[in-house]
């Protein structure tokens, strides 16, 4: 597939990166895709490795809240909670932004997505250049501030305390952007700093809120 770079003079390069991510914000992102799907007001996603069963199930259940109505979601998909959701997404016929940890120059193509690929409904996008071959926790952290900056809401299914996740969240807290997650026992440390608890009958009106 062909990839499309995008430089900071680029009308097409996100402004949000540069207003939430300033002097850190990438000199070039690198595109596969439909790049029409920037301006969709993306919810992000975010789900931890290790979380508890009944939130997996409520986040699941997210998933195929987001896809019903129509949503783009953006993410790395990276998790095996995330991939899950992504298989969920795809069944769907709304845009999906995946933003994986490492350059996308010369990637293999997957075949579950060249259909959504070619259905304009898919954007792989990345702030790592050619050289930057290989996920790295760091790169995982940069990737998800990116994810986040690009977001019009994010939503965290769980995040342990003193973690990276939870370290994310009061980045994005900062940003005063809007952070979703599950009232639950387990989500104490996320609802105490500042996110709304997640109404299930609202997630579809997620789409028409603006970073």
């Amino acid at each position: 597939m062909n990839t499309t770079n995008l430089k900071k003079n680029d009308p097409n390069y996100p402004s949000a990166l540069q207003q939430y991510l300033g002097k850190d914000a990438p000199d070039t992102i690198t595109a596969i895709g439909n790049l029409d799907i920037l301006h969709k007001n993306p919810t992000s996603l975010f789900c931890s490795t290790k979380s508890p069963g009944d939130l997996i199930v409520k986040t699941y259940d997210i998933a195929q809240i987001l896809r019903d109505a129509g949503i783009t979601v953006i993410s790395g998909f990276h998790s095996p909670m995330e991939r899950e959701c992504l298989t969920i997404l795809l069944r769907g016929a709304q845009p999906v932004i995946i933003c994986p940890a490492r350059s996308i120059n010369n990637m293999r193509i997957n075949k579950e997505y060249k259909k959504p690929l070619k259905d304009d409904r898919l954007l792989f996008l990345s702030p790592f250049d050619e050289n930057q071959r290989r996920i790295s926790a760091k790169r995982a952290n940069y990737r998800n501030l990116f994810v986040t900056a690009l977001s019009a809401v994010i939503f965290v299914a769980h995040a342990e305390p003193s973690s990276k996740t939870e370290e994310l969240c009061r980045q994005i807290i900062s940003w005063q952007k809007p952070i979703y997650t599950f009232e639950s026992d387990y989500n104490k440390n996320l609802i105490k700093m500042g996110a709304r608890p997640v109404n299930m009958d609202n997630v579809s009106e997620w789409g028409m809120i603006l970073g």
